[in-house]
């Protein structure tokens, strides 16, 4: 019986059970014997018994290739000799030579040597089997391993060698062991690391991740947070550090329960919030790098450890600005102005525009009402349009889109269409600009006035009554209006919507788009009419006249 035969729990004593083993047998023992056969599967060998031993073919095979042929010589263990036929191995003379050698090198030694190795099988209940890079085996408890048996095959690992015994030639070895000792160091150097406060110890990194990195303290590991790596806040630590680096750090704190030791970069350095806090102020103009993106503006480097934020509104005087990377680019100086200087909060912020003169101060100096100027549509609304004149917008109202009663620009234009628009009113005090379309375009009233003049006797129809008087469609687009004290001798039954009236043109106002009619003129114009007639040199009478006029 081998250390592969032994199954045991986690209270077993390995060692007992197979000193047990070795005196009720005569098994174990190593004898040279003859090949007398290979098949596909094993090779039969002579070792002087009644019926020739077994060895598995792939104990002898090493690349693929057999290392013996029939009528070799081989040493070989009797591990067995259950059913009569002995159960050879050669494998355990090779690893009775190798145990051999490290017990001559390690006799006096042992107990503090540390192994490397890969498990190689796992028993049901006693434990491991783990092979080092020499071939050499050693078995290690299930109680000695801190592993689950599930997922442990193939995993390489360190332990301590627990005991040895030669008449076995068996090793021992405890993971345990060793992480125990490990933990009792760590803590004693942490607790003389702790001693030491604040003072700065050198590391070197040990591994770098998204959230932080990992620094090795003399065997000690510990974490610095990418928020402790530099005064700008959260960084990301691949853009500072390389693997392999040496760093100072400062202890900040260990929980002992979690083993978990955090540590500071930054905290080495001198606090450059504590500098600025005497030397920059609200209103100061001062020169930065561009350093980072964000949806919601840009950061800027300062150069000592400080990034301030420049919001997007901070950017640029043109509102229509939505994203900070259309005028900035990284590694961009520029001058801004300190808008917010909070030392407590280590809150920093930026304006560029402040720096700018305002887009509609600069409007202001080159254009006046009453300019002509183009524009691009930039958004629609219920009320009107708002119109792109540069670095500012104007105001296009719905009444001043269109000449049509009760137009809207939403109906009229779409968004980036051109225009050219008449600026007629800027307020200085609200930064309003007031354009209007209307105003450079022909209104129906100047093309009514283009074929009637005031006192000409024009026919329309009712199109409404109101208290202060009729409204009369002239054309398509043209309503005249009588007020309530034109309307003459005209009755109820005149005034109806709908009727058709006949009235004089009193006023015509091309600007606002209206004429004024009156029906109580239109006697006095009949009258004029008929005197022009009779003082006519022509051949009709008086009362052919009066017949045309009076319509009789």
């Amino acid at each position: 019986m081998g250390v592969d035969d032994i199954e045991l729990g986690e209270d077993c004593d390995f060692e007992q059970l197979l000193n047990e083993s070795l005196e009720n047998s005569e098994e174990n023992s190593v004898v040279d014997g003859i090949i007398v056969k290979i098949t596909d599967e094993y090779a039969l060998i002579d070792v002087g018994q009644k019926i020739e031993g077994r060895i598995f073919l792939s104990e002898l095979t090493v690349d693929g290739e057999v290392k013996f042929k029939e009528g070799d010589t081989i040493t070989v263990m009797i591990l067995s000799t259950r059913g009569e036929r002995p159960n050879l191995s050669y494998k355990k003379v090779l690893q009775k030579n190798k145990f051999e050698e490290f017990f001559k090198k390690h006799e006096e030694d042992f107990e503090d040597l540390t192994i490397e190795g890969k498990i190689t099988q796992v028993k049901k209940r006693g434990g491991f089997i783990v092979e080092d890079d020499e071939g050499l085996e050693y078995f290690m408890p299930l109680a000695q391993s801190f592993l689950k048996t599930i997922g442990a095959l193939g995993k390489s690992i360190k332990a301590k060698i627990l005991k040895i015994n030669k008449a076995q030639n068996s090793i021992i070895i405890s993971r345990k062991k060793l992480i125990e000792e490990n933990r009792v160091n760590k803590e004693g150097k942490i607790e003389k690391m702790l001693e030491l406060g604040k003072v700065p110890i050198n590391g070197v990194i040990k591994k770098i991740t998204s959230y932080g990195m990992f620094i090795d303290l003399d065997g000690v590991d510990g974490l610095v947070n990418y928020n402790e790596i530099s005064y700008k806040g959260p960084v990301n630590p691949a853009s500072y550090y390389k693997e392999g680096d040496e760093v100072s750090v400062v202890i900040l704190s260990y929980d002992k329960a979690k083993q978990h030791l955090s540590l500071s970069i930054k905290a080495t350095l001198p606090n450059p919030w504590e500098e600025i806090s005497e030397q920059l102020e609200v209103g100061d103009t001062i020169t930065v790098t561009v350093s980072n993106f964000e949806s919601y503006g840009a950061f800027v480097d300062l150069g000592n450890d400080i990034e301030g934020l420049l919001h997007i509104s901070e950017i640029s005087w043109n509102k229509n600005l939505k994203n900070p990377k259309d005028m900035l680019k990284i590694n961009d100086e520029i001058n801004v102005e300190v808008i917010e200087l909070d030392i407590e909060k280590k809150r920093l912020r930026v304006s560029l525009k402040s720096l700018q003169e305002k887009p509609f101060n600069t409007f202001v100096k080159q254009h006046k009402v009453g300019d002509l100027i183009k524009g691009k549509v930039a958004t629609l609304t219920d009320f009107g349009a708002f119109i792109n004149l540069g670095d500012v917008d104007g105001l296009l109202h719905n009444e001043e889109a269109s000449w049509q009663n009760n137009a809207k620009c939403k109906d009229l234009f779409k968004k980036g269409e051109e225009l050219d628009v008449k600026i007629i009113k800027i307020d200085t005090q609200k930064e309003n600009i007031s354009l209007s379309l209307k105003s450079i375009l022909d209104s129906p009233a100047k093309q009514y006035q283009d074929e009637h003049k005031v006192g000409d006797i024009v026919k329309g129809m009712i199109k409404d009554n109101k208290e202060f008087g009729l409204f009369v469609t002239l054309t398509d687009n043209v309503d005249g209006l009588i007020r309530k004290e034109d309307l003459g001798p005209l009755t109820e039954d005149d005034i109806k919507v709908g009727n058709e009236i006949e009235a004089v043109i009193v006023n015509i106002d091309i600007k606002r788009n209206r004429i004024r009619l009156s029906a109580k003129r239109l006697e006095r114009e009949r009258e004029r009419e008929i005197l022009k007639v009779v003082n006519d040199d022509t051949a009709m009478t008086l009362g052919d006249a009066l017949k045309d006029k009076i319509g009789h």
